[in-house]
């Protein structure tokens, strides 16, 4: 059963040398109050898994300027100069994948598949040391499922069994994120009772989620 519990009850679960996945694009959809807290705890050598690296005072930013990543696993790093600096000064080890294929490696890990076929990165760096199967007279990259030890993410509503809706835009990488790691904690705006969610509105299933915390912006 989801517990619904406070900020300084889970971020404990976080520990030094987690890998830890934060759902969002571009700080849409990012558990804000949860990576302020995860600063304040100070934990340190996490492996980051998100879309981009967010801005240096919002989203995973303010984890990077904090320095308590050893590793960024994300699409684009452009919008945090901080990330760039740490990573050409040999601080930050930053693993630069295409956006979709971001998004496929997460899914494959949370449905437990073997990877995903792509054509993308084809003939790039992205395809070092990677290998190149031919399908039907074509070639893929074989990139391999990704999982973390935890998930952060964000939603506009949860119910009290854990069912979240993702609202526009901030239903991005939270759903899949919440598939592919063995923690799962939710940051909402409002909680309801369960069976107030239409079923059809639910972007993550409460099977998935463990702890929700309130961020204090709802009900």
């Amino acid at each position: 059963m989801v517990k619904i519990v406070k900020t300084e009850d889970v971020i404990p679960l976080i520990t030094d040398g987690m890998a830890v996945a934060i759902g969002g694009f571009l700080a849409v959809g990012t558990p804000e109050l949860l990576v302020d807290q995860l600063v304040d705890s100070q934990v340190t050598g996490l492996t980051v898994i998100g879309n981009d690296t967010g801005f240096p005072d919002k989203g995973i930013g303010k984890l990077i300027v904090s320095r308590q990543v050893k590793k960024a696993i994300a699409s684009h790093i452009g919008t945090n100069p901080e990330t760039g600096k740490q990573m050409n000064a040999g601080e930050l080890t930053v693993e630069l994948v295409p956006q979709g294929t971001l998004a496929e490696r997460l899914r494959c890990g949370g449905a437990g598949l073997g990877g995903v076929l792509t054509p993308t990165g084809l003939g790039t760096v992205v395809a070092e040391g990677k290998e190149v199967l031919t399908v039907a007279g074509q070639e893929y990259l074989l990139e391999t499922p990704l999982r973390a030890d935890a998930a952060l993410i964000k939603a506009a509503v949860a119910d009290k069994s854990g069912n979240l809706v993702c609202r526009r835009a901030a239903a991005n990488f939270n759903p899949v994120m919440a598939m592919a790691a063995d923690l799962v904690i939710a940051e909402v705006d409002k909680i309801v009772e369960t069976g107030e969610i239409e079923p059809d509105h639910v972007t993550v299933p409460g099977i998935l989620v463990d702890y929700i915390v309130l961020s204090g912006k709802g009900a």
